[in-house]
């Protein structure tokens, strides 16, 4: 009776095992019955509104049935900004509806609406992309990853991608003039090898010729009679009558001392006699 049910606890647990194995190799087999590729990528990108058309197809090669298809692009940049970069989806020569998110250097872009197109075994479903990336651009790198999903939003197969972007040089215009170089007016020379100059007659300043009879007397005494003279002279005289005027009055004004009495009449006037004597 043990061994019976030892027996039935080995053959659960097997099937088990069994099961989680086959569960396990059906989402592998069927992500290997679906491939991606992308195509129309050039060997690098380049600035300049210069658009680039890209293709990602997606192929089914197991014996299911047709699906629809929904594309959804991850789009990742490296040395420039996001809004140097343009992608539109396009279809019958119309843009098709997308959905953006973005964060940081990456934005997913999916299709609102399922793709036109139907995949079945032996069949392709394509996505055009134009990507076009701004003149401000230096140098960059760019990455993209194609994505197929079904209806239900699982991932049927996927497709990566990176080019590098480089930025077109300005070319020199030849109808633009090129301002020449402004000289300076004058060099300066080394006075050990400065050469003397032969005098020009025509550059020559004007001399003056000073009158007659003063070129032998000095300057101060070439002139005649000034008007600094005649003001040093005035100021002697008004100098002299006032210091007479003071003179004058000091002795107007010194108090008259009276006389003394001689002495020598008193000795000599003789007393007056009495008529008694």
């Amino acid at each position: 009776m043990s061994g019976w049910r030892y027996a039935l606890r080995i053959g659960v647990v097997l099937t088990c095992l069994a099961g989680a194995g086959l569960g396990g190799s059906v989402p592998a087999g069927a992500a290997a019955a679906f491939s991606t590729e992308l195509s129309g990528l050039p060997d690098e990108f380049s600035a300049g509104d210069r658009v680039e058309t890209l293709s990602a197809v997606v192929s089914r090669t197991d014996g299911g049935g047709c699906v629809k298809v929904r594309w959804s692009m991850l789009l990742r940049v490296q040395g420039l900004r996001l809004d140097q970069v343009k992608v539109d989806r396009v279809e019958d020569g119309g843009s098709f509806p997308l959905e953006i998110r973005t964060d940081g250097d990456t934005a997913r872009l999916t299709d609102r609406d399922l793709d036109p197109g139907l995949l079945c075994p032996d069949r392709t479903v394509t996505a055009r992309y134009r990507v076009a990336f701004a003149d401000d651009v230096a140098r960059g790198r760019v990455s993209f990853a194609a994505e197929a999903y079904d209806p239900e939003l699982r991932l049927l197969a996927r497709q990566t991608a990176a080019r590098q972007v480089v930025g077109e040089e300005p070319t020199p215009d030849p109808t633009e003039a090129t301002p020449e170089p402004t000289r300076p007016s004058a060099e300066p020379t080394d006075p050990a090898t400065e050469e003397p100059v032969a005098d020009d007659p025509s550059s020559e300043a004007v001399v003056v010729e000073p009158p007659p009879g003063a070129a032998s007397r000095p300057a101060s005494a070439s002139g005649g009679f000034g008007v600094v003279q005649a003001a040093f002279l005035l100021g002697g005289l008004l100098l002299f009558l006032g210091a007479g005027l003071l003179l004058r009055m000091r002795r107007l004004l010194r108090p008259v001392r009276e006389a003394p009495e001689d002495a020598g009449l008193a000795f000599e006037r003789r007393p007056a006699r009495g008529r008694w004597r």
